[in-house]
């Protein structure tokens, strides 16, 4: 029987250095961890967010218009039990949505 292949894991670290944004920073991946996860998967597009103003009709917006409305209709809270944004939230917020 032939062995699979393991994906290489990418570190899930909020540090500063690390691939994910803490949930007060916006949530999301870095910059760095977008390189890593390219690296890991070959061929892969993911992006970093799209925070900055955009014309209308671009390909910027229309990639933030359909992130907000995926992400939007996402079941879970927007605050967790101690009132803190939760990192959906925050992703939102980074996206301007």
């Amino acid at each position: 029987m032939a062995k699979r292949k393991r994906k290489a894991n990418i570190s899930r670290t909020t540090s500063k250095g690390g691939n994910y944004r803490k949930t007060k920073s916006g949530a999301g991946m870095t910059k760095k961890g977008v390189a890593a996860y390219r690296k890991a998967n070959p061929g892969s597009k993911l992006k970093t967010a799209v925070t900055g103003k955009v014309k209308r009709g671009s390909k910027a917006a229309k990639r933030r218009k359909s992130f907000c409305a995926r992400m939007s209709g996402m079941p879970g809270p927007m605050k967790d039990s101690k009132g803190r944004p939760t990192r959906k939230a925050a992703s939102l917020r980074r996206w301007r949505c």
